[in-house]
């Protein structure tokens, strides 16, 4: 069985069933005997269940969707990133790690029965129409979301290219229900994007997917080729809404950042399933001083990043603190029947440190001036906020504000930044401590 490991916020769900042995885990005691027992008379009563069901139902029931709702239901009990894909769902979710899809451009995730937005992709028909984290839909084309799958949601959401798409969404801070048509379109992720600040390099990276990689060598040697002789003083590495994405190249970005070291621990169920990743020789900036930006929109592979520069001193942390994903999700392909999403491990720091349901807390906190219009909806609650989540070794509040500035003469954190690679103060972008409490815990 193929296995492509992720790391996401998404939510989706699913399962799978396995026997497995191993020498060091043999069922003898009476306990363990027991408690299979009782697994079987529970597996028992839903074949009861579901034959009642499907006998005596007031109408023929579609026993294919009754046994996906049993498994979705069993994936959903487990954690928010567990999850099934049919099909149909698996196939998307490729083409979408490969950076092309099509639809609107959100991250979603559910939520108290609604589908909540993690994040708009940049440059996406729902990022042009204004939809913001934390929105919450209520409506698609007029039919509710409350009592669907997020399967179900995201399928409504979809469709022809050049076609429309209303949403009703719950906007936190707004009282009225805020209406947004939408045009579908394909959606082409460029994962890196750079451009040269004088002589600061800015590479903003907006997703980790197939292309993320190879996409950061070339703008990196774009922007040395611009900066000419005098070459590049510094780089900035904007992760901020950052949602995470492949495992795999989390690590390669990473490892292109340093020139030895480990990158991360990834510990599993059992002892022997730890793995230690370490970087191979060579950094991609020669040694360049490096900031890297990160929010409560950052997570997963962002924090990955964020951890292991920040663990190897390698880079200076500004802004808020991380989202706080410290899971990893593997896909076990079915036999074209879709896949199982599962949490199977957890990752840590070089340091040892885990983030899960805490965050990554910057160098550097960096708060930015929030309009007020927009105040209380630039929240994100984190990974402790999310409900079913696994219980982190030091849960600490993970998320802060996920808000950036349209126009980078108000974006503060990246200022500061700035200033702070060209060796000037930026005591006046730094909160003082009783301000950092107040605006960086979630209501």
């Amino acid at each position: 069985m193929r296995k492509l490991p992720l790391l996401m916020i998404g939510a989706l769900v699913g399962a799978s069933m396995a026997t497995l042995v191993s020498q060091t885990h043999v069922l003898t005691s009476s306990n363990a005997v027991a408690a299979s027992a009782e697994t079987y008379r529970q597996l028992s009563l839903f074949g009861d269940v579901f034959e009642r069901v499907r006998n005596d139902y007031v109408e023929a029931p579609d026993e294919a969707k009754m046994i996906e709702a049993a498994i979705n239901g069993m994936l959903s009990s487990l954690d928010p990133h567990s999850g099934f894909m049919d099909a149909r769902s698996h196939r998307d979710m490729q083409q979408q790690t490969r950076g092309e899809f099509g639809g609107l451009g959100i991250e979603v995730q559910t939520e108290d029965g609604l589908v909540r937005v993690v994040a708009p992709i940049d440059d996406t028909p729902a990022f042009e129409a204004g939809i913001m984290t934390n929105d919450l839909i209520t409506h698609i084309d007029d039919e509710p979301v409350e009592g669907m799958s997020l399967n179900q949601a995201v399928d409504l959401m979809r469709g022809a290219v050049g076609t429309e798409v209303n949403l009703r969404i719950r906007r936190p801070g707004v009282s009225d229900p805020v209406e947004k048509t939408i045009v579908r379109d394909i959606i082409q992720i460029r994962p890196v994007r750079a451009r040269l600040e004088d002589d600061i390099g800015y590479l903003r990276i907006t997703t980790f997917n197939a292309q993320t990689h190879d996409a950061l060598l070339r703008e990196i040697r774009g922007l040395e080729e611009e900066a000419g002789p005098d070459g590049l003083k510094g780089v900035i590495v904007d992760l901020r809404n950052n949602p995470g994405g492949l495992l795999d190249q989390g690590v390669r970005v990473t490892d292109a950042f340093l020139d030895r070291g480990e990158i991360l621990t990834i510990r599993g169920r059992d002892a022997e399933e730890t793995q230690r990743v370490s970087a191979s020789s060579g950094d991609i900036t020669d040694g360049l001083p490096v900031v890297v930006l990160i929010n409560g929109g950052s997570a997963s592979a962002s924090e990955i990043f964020a951890g292991a520069l920040q663990d190897h001193e390698r880079a200076t942390l500004i802004g808020s603190r991380s989202f706080g994903k410290g899971s990893v999700q593997t896909i076990f392909p079915l036999n074209g029947n879709g896949a199982v999403r599962l949490t199977t491990s957890r990752y840590y720091t070089p340091s040892g440190r885990s983030i899960q349901a805490r965050g990554i807390d910057p160098d550097i906190i960096v708060l930015q001036d929030i309009p007020e219009e927009l105040r209380g909806r630039d929240e994100t609650s984190g990974e402790s906020g999310l409900r079913g989540h696994l219980d982190g070794e030091e849960e600490g509040g993970g998320g802060s504000s996920a808000y950036i500035p349209p126009d980078p003469e108000d974006d503060k954190q990246l200022l500061a930044a700035l200033a702070y690679l060209r060796g000037q103060q930026i005591d006046e972008f730094v909160k003082s401590e009783a301000e950092t409490e107040r605006e960086t815990v979630p209501n």
